[in-house]
């Protein structure tokens, strides 16, 4: 593993334990395609998702495999199960110009984070801290304070989300 520079990473995924003794680790994956990791000859991994990007370790992917409802990969470097299990919470990501551009209503979730949440009547609820993903949609955690909002991230809620003026408009109230 190397460190160096590397501008605008997205996380792409966590590394949640380790799987068998030969260094592969099983993925929890933030997104719909992780399989298209396969085409990065490398990646960068963090114990931290709040890393300054200098900080993060330069690592080259050796394998990546869809196993049963889990993703398994194993990183350079990494070959017996102590190594792996290192490396269990760390995080996964590439810079955004190594990755696919977003199609028409799909977001990375780096670009969603920070954003303005607001009401159709323009009241603010809060910024986006981060997202969860249920299984069935991800979720905004969106907050105001010490206030804390949970909003699906579904059409039914998500009515606007304006990347340019940072901002998503919701069909939710301050009170729910």
């Amino acid at each position: 593993m190397s460190a160096g520079l590397v501008a605008d990473l997205v996380i792409l995924g966590r590394i949640v334990a380790p799987f068998g003794v030969k260094g592969w680790v099983k993925m929890l994956a933030f997104g719909d395609d992780p399989l298209a990791w396969r085409s990065m000859p490398h990646c960068w991994i963090s114990p931290t998702d709040t890393a300054p990007d200098e900080t993060w370790s330069q690592v080259g992917l050796v394998g990546l495999n869809a196993h049963g409802t889990s993703l398994v990969a194993q990183f350079e470097g990494v070959t017996d199960r102590d190594a792996a299990e290192a490396l269990c919470g760390w995080y996964l990501a590439a810079p955004r110009d190594a990755l696919p551009a977003a199609g028409k209503d799909e977001y990375y979730w780096g670009d969603l984070v920070g954003l303005a949440v607001l009401t159709e009547a323009g009241e603010v609820l809060g910024e986006v801290a981060s997202l969860l993903s249920t299984g069935a949609h991800d979720v905004l955690c969106v907050k105001d304070g010490d206030t804390e909002r949970l909003i699906p991230f579904v059409g039914a809620h998500i009515l606007d989300v304006d990347l340019a003026a940072r901002a998503i408009r919701v069909d939710w109230q301050k009170d729910w």
